[in-house]
């Protein structure tokens, strides 16, 4: 027997009309080349969409057609999200700051009709254009002719419709909305297809009281890229939910107009990867400045390091919740918001320990760890395991990739420990992780210790070939401005905190460490980088 319910479909049209009806006065403010501060509400964001859509249909486009952009966080993307995805298209979000030949692949890959790109990106495009096959029109976000050179302008693209747009209202909840590519640090990115369904799905999963826990009193000012996994779907939570919007533009790493923002719109949310927060956590201890409106930073992408949490919760007064995904779980697998029911007769030690693991999965989403052989293994909090995934936005498949949907869990790659109250922590990437002796070591446990000396600015650590132990780990250190740092002081600040033998045998020191797209660091170049580099213990 069925259940007698209308079958409504969750579709980003449904949003829009939503969000028209309930939340036109929702503020968006928003830094472009063109407008230092540009301020306007959700309800002329929707219209503008409308524009879009219509522009669309003028081009000829055709339902499920792909439509690129490659911007920052900004008012235009917003628009983007919700004309292209609302017309019926696929909206594929690119990262321009992948190598060209990634972004020549993907473009081509995806078959992209139309590409819309920040100014600054005028020159890239470019000087790839002639080798996008697919691409038949060049969008440049802005009101600024003299910056397009022989592209469309987006104001004059605009400017050509009417805002009435009839939103679809027979879209399959399944037919595919966004795609993203991953990082592609080994080997060519691959696609990920978004549906409907699972970005509505995976939205209304980031809204949950222990995940991010939106309302129409928040303010989140999003840093985490709208180029990547759809900015963790923040952009259509807050429609859903008429949440005001503070995007931040190209100023993510200007830490002085980052923290104004904080200040002047009164931010009570954010969400991003360590290396924003370090760079901000330098720049608010060096001048002394405050963010007293800010409640709660969502960290992910890798892992919190504990000087971090400890500083913007001791000197902020900010809560901070580490989170846990990737480009294939949309992203959101767990977060670790709130403590178990058992964590108030803990110690602080213990409690602060909990919470700098990644987290308990939020509904919608099913974990497990299993051994080399595929056998579950036990949630001890002790016991390592492949963590594999499966949910409601859990990807089953690549775009343009041999078919291998019907997988029941997806392997995420990484290995993990769960304890009894269902909390995750990732140790490493499996491919991060040094054995050495037939023991592993996690080179994040390792990282996230030096980091947190007071004269280390970045850490890496990777796996060297060793001819007793097979591997050992080598310890890569980027010190702060100004500051002389021994290799040996670096080693005894680790004696007492991590396994005698998990302490590197060797400190190198570095100008900067090679950062990828999404912001993390890439091990596999420093692997490269460091393929020759020989232990004492070798032989000449």
């Amino acid at each position: 027997m069925l259940g007698q319910m209308m079958p409504f479909q969750l579709t980003i049209q449904s949003v829009i009309r939503h969000a028209s009806r309930l939340y036109n006065d929702t503020e968006i403010v928003s830094v472009t080349a063109d407008h230092p501060q540009h301020r306007y509400t959700l309800g002329d964001a929707l219209a503008r969409a409308g524009q879009l859509a219509n522009g669309f249909e003028a081009l000829g486009l055709k339902k499920g057609d792909r439509v690129a952009t490659m911007a920052w966080n900004d008012f235009r993307h917003f628009e983007l999200y919700f004309g292209i995805s609302g017309f019926g298209g696929v909206t594929h979000t690119i990262n321009p700051r992948l190598h060209p030949e990634q972004l020549i692949y993907i473009m081509n890959d995806a078959s992209d009709k139309v590409l819309f790109i920040d100014p600054m990106f005028v020159p890239l495009i470019d000087a790839i254009r002639s080798q996008l096959k697919t691409v038949e029109h060049v969008v440049v976000m802005t009101s600024d002719a003299g910056s397009v050179g022989d592209y469309l302008l987006y104001e004059d693209f605009l400017a050509a419709h009417s805002s009435e747009y009839a939103w679809p209202e027979d879209t399959d909840e399944h037919q595919a909305a966004a795609l993203c590519y991953t990082s592609g640090t080994t080997g060519n990115p691959k696609g990920v297809l978004y549906s409907h369904r699972t970005m509505l799905l995976h939205a209304m999963g980031l809204s949950q009281p222990d995940a991010l826990c939106l309302s129409r009193q928040s303010v989140i000012l999003p840093v985490v890229p709208m180029f990547h996994i759809n900015a963790w779907s923040i952009p259509f939570a807050c429609a859903m939910i008429g949440t005001k919007i503070v995007f931040p533009g190209p100023k993510v790493m200007d830490f002085e107009a980052l923290t104004n923002m904080f200040i002047d719109e009164k931010v009570t949310l954010t969400a991003g990867v360590p290396t924003i927060w370090g760079g901000m956590a330098q720049y608010l201890q060096k001048t002394g400045k405050k963010v007293p409106h800010l409640e709660r930073m969502v960290v992910g992408g890798s892992a919190c390091p504990p000087y971090l949490m400890e500083y913007f919760s001791k000197e902020q007064g900010v809560n901070v919740i580490h989170a846990w995904g990737m480009t294939e779980t949309s992203p959101l697998g767990t977060c670790n918001s709130s403590l178990p029911a058992a964590a108030s007769s803990w110690d602080a030690d213990k409690q602060h320990q909990q919470r700098l693991k990644q987290g308990y999965p939020v509904f919608g989403v099913e974990l497990k760890i299993v051994d080399e052989a595929g056998e579950e293994l036990p949630w001890d909090g002790t016991t390592q395991g492949y963590l594999h995934i499966r949910g409601l936005w859990i990807c089953d498949g690549y775009f343009n990739q041999p078919d291998t949907r019907g997988n029941d869990w997806f392997d995420t790659g990484d290995i993990a420990v769960i304890d009894e109250f269902g909390c995750m922590r990732i140790m490493d990437r499996a491919k991060d992780l040094i054995k050495s002796g037939g023991e592993w070591i996690s080179s994040s446990d390792i990282e996230n210790i030096v980091q947190g000396h007071p004269d280390i600015l970045q850490a890496a650590v990777i796996a060297t070939a060793h001819p007793k132990w097979d591997e050992r780990p080598l310890l890569i250190v980027v010190p702060k401005e100004g500051v002389q740092v021994k290799g040996d002081e670096l080693l005894k600040y680790l004696e007492g905190k991590v396994a005698t033998w998990w302490i590197p045998d060797d400190v190198l020191f570095a100008e900067s460490l090679p950062i990828n797209a999404t912001g993390k660091v890439q091990k596999n170049e420093l692997r490269e980088t460091y393929q020759d580099y020989k232990h004492a213990d070798f032989s000449a």
